[in-house]
């Protein structure tokens, strides 16, 4: 009897046992499946289109909390926050450009935060005909103000630094579409663009300029007046054509761009004989050959079209009287007379005299 009442009784204990066991297990899954919630499940609701937060410098971690909630991407606040604490970020913030997608987890986004990894962002600049203009462009899409690219790239010295003058420095500086990090500094950028400058010109185009009896920077600089005449990029071989004639017969490039360049003012829509008269080495009537440097960041387009340009023998052209931005070209100063007489005839009836 009393054998079987103490069967009885462990047997009880047995099954308490086993049932604290199972109720244990079953809790223990209940928090490690909530734990597994919190770091791996998706707290990050932009079904429609990713977001994009800047982090700048010295950013702190409820400036980022700011910017998550402010584009409406946490599900769970608290989850992320407790999180990151887990994973002891926090402290440190990486500036950034950080791009958060539908559907990450919060391991996701405190990996992404912690390592510093951006999103790239395309930099596009085209039509320049300053570095400061440059400065102003490119700092709309980097970190860093128009102000300090600016002084970056106007020191005294760096255009040394890459083998350059101060008046061939802009030739560096390709137009085109990059992918830089949002943070990239000034000599960050420089250093890029150096890099894609040589990249640009080794091979091919190095060949083609040393046919043609031209430099790099040469190019680069007839390239920039090229691109000044056309509004058709279809006339660029031709005007380059017009260009080498010149120079291969010692006649002076009289082109008007290089005056404007001079004068500082590319707005004038007609060039004066007392215009041609300033002192400046940029005068393209009064000094043959090429001038000092580039009048603008001559594009790729343009490049190209000077290394490959038009063989003829034409010495002039000018613009059509009928403002259609195309050109009348002339093997001889009599024939160029006439067009150019028939243009400034248009210019006065539309009295345009400046």
């Amino acid at each position: 009897m009393f054998e079987r009442r103490r069967t009885k009784g462990m047997g009880k204990v047995v099954r308490l046992s086993l049932l604290l066991f199972f109720l244990g297990l079953m809790i223990m899954i209940l928090v490690v499946y909530r734990m597994y919630g919190k770091i791996f499940v998706s707290n990050v609701s932009l079904p429609d289109a990713p977001a994009i937060i800047y982090l700048p410098q010295g950013a702190t971690f409820p400036e980022l909390l700011d910017s998550l909630q402010g584009k409406g991407a946490l599900v769970d606040e608290e989850a992320f926050v407790w999180v990151a604490r887990k994973k002891k970020f926090g402290e440190t913030i990486k500036p950034g450009r950080f791009k958060i997608t539908d559907g990450m987890s919060n391991n996701d986004l405190v990996n992404m935060f912690r390592s510093g990894r951006q999103d790239p962002v395309m930099v596009v600049f085209n039509n320049i005909r300053t570095l400061d203009q440059l400065a102003g462009k490119v700092s709309r899409y980097l970190e860093g103000d128009s102000a300090a690219f600016a002084d970056w790239l106007l020191q005294e010295d760096l255009p040394g630094t890459y083998g350059f003058r101060k008046e061939t420095f802009p030739a560096m500086f390709l137009p085109n579409t990059y992918s830089f990090y949002w943070t990239s500094s000034p000599q960050e950028f420089c250093e890029r663009m150096h890099t894609e400058y040589l990249r640009f010109w080794e091979g091919d185009r190095d060949r083609k300029a040393e046919k043609i009896g031209l430099s790099r920077e040469e190019v680069s600089t007839l390239a920039s007046i090229v691109e000044e005449e056309t509004l058709h990029s279809e006339e660029n071989r031709r005007v380059a054509g017009v260009y080498m004639n010149r120079l291969e017969n010692g006649i002076p490039l009289q082109a008007d761009p290089t005056l404007k360049f001079a004068l500082g003012d590319f707005g004038r829509q007609r060039i004066l004989n007392v215009d041609k008269a300033i002192e400046s080495p940029y005068n393209t009537y009064k000094y043959k050959g090429l001038p000092p440097g580039p009048i603008r960041l001559p594009s790729i387009e343009a490049v190209d079209a000077v290394l490959d340009y038009e063989k003829h023998k034409y010495l002039y052209f000018c613009a059509k009287s009928d403002f259609s931005g195309n050109h009348a070209f002339a093997r001889t100063l009599a024939e160029h007379g006439r067009n150019a007489r028939e243009y400034q005839r248009a210019l006065d009836r539309r009295r345009i005299y400046r």
